[in-house]
């Protein structure tokens, strides 16, 4: 199968690259700068020129709190743009796959999210990032709607990478105790997504790192595999004040047979913390 990815320079695109090639895919690698999804124009000549058998949308807009002032930024590559993509695939007979959030849902329920729950997002983040399902569904009937939460990886910066650094800076960090959600290990969502993509299992899908922890407990679990001295100190999400309102629980599951399943999220974050350990020890 040839799979073209688009923001193929980002934490997860890099991971989906790789995951692909190592499945023996071909695949065409497109950063921002080679491919803008928010021209139409330039996507559908790229398309075309490429024929894949395949796309795999990972260009997205990742700033939560950045969205409450840049709406139009956020919902021009979050919303407008996956429509124009999953459209530009169906032209040459390519399937869709889009990445979309935890964040398109309110909090409200307090289990875990699935599939068939009506999304309520809080923030524009997640108004954005539900603003480009519906069109991608509309626009290519062999779509796949991947909704996933809280991605930390090697490829970028992440919440995991911020407080190992913060750890070791401070013997103590503040942080928040009160929203949950399903932290990700970038690896094995994006072999779990190249999997999905060589089926015909179309349509939404939820895929995170199994099971829930709030931000203190990623935070703590962190440290312990880290082997960090750092207090955390659980505090509200009030007294963070951020721009942006988040949903206090939002980790997914799937009701679907066919959706790829991932590890519980401490054993992402462990094999994460080793693969950092390897990388380390080659660098030095």
């Amino acid at each position: 199968m040839k799979l073209l990815v688009t923001g193929a320079g980002g934490m997860l695109g890099q991971e989906v690259v790789g995951a692909a090639r190592r499945n023996g895919h071909g695949v065409v690698a497109l950063v921002r700068a080679e491919l803008d999804v928010t021209r139409t124009d330039a996507l559908r000549r790229r398309f075309d020129t490429e024929r894949p058998d395949a796309v795999v949308n990972c260009a997205a807009y990742t700033n939560v709190d950045g969205a409450e002032e840049e709406r139009t930024a956020a919902f021009e590559v979050n919303g407008w743009a996956p429509g124009a993509v999953a459209a530009a695939a169906a032209e040459v007979g390519a399937s869709v796959l889009h990445i979309s959030s935890d964040y398109v849902f309110d909090g409200g329920k307090r289990e875990p999210y699935v599939e068939s729950d009506v999304p309520a997002p809080l923030s524009a983040y997640g108004e954005s990032k539900l603003a480009g399902e519906a069109p991608t569904i509309e626009a290519n009937p062999r779509h796949f709607m991947v909704r996933s939460a809280w991605l930390f990886g090697p490829g970028g910066p992440n919440f995991v990478e911020t407080i190992l650094r913060l750890g070791g800076e401070r013997d103590e960090v503040r942080v928040v105790d009160d929203q949950t959600g399903s932290p990700t290990f970038c690896v094995d969502l994006a072999e779990a997504l190249v999997a999905l993509i060589a089926t015909e299992d179309y349509g939404i899908h939820h895929v995170a790192g199994g099971g829930a922890g709030s931000w203190a407990q990623l935070a703590a679990e962190t440290f312990r595999g880290a082997e960090v001295d750092c207090r955390v100190t659980p505090i509200t999400t009030a007294e963070m004040n951020r721009p942006a309102p988040r949903p206090a629980y939002s980790a997914l599951d799937s009701e679907r047979p066919d959706t790829p399943h991932l590890r519980p999220w401490p054993q992402g974050l462990a094999a994460y913390l080793a693969s950092r350990t390897e990388r380390q020890g080659v660098a030095g």
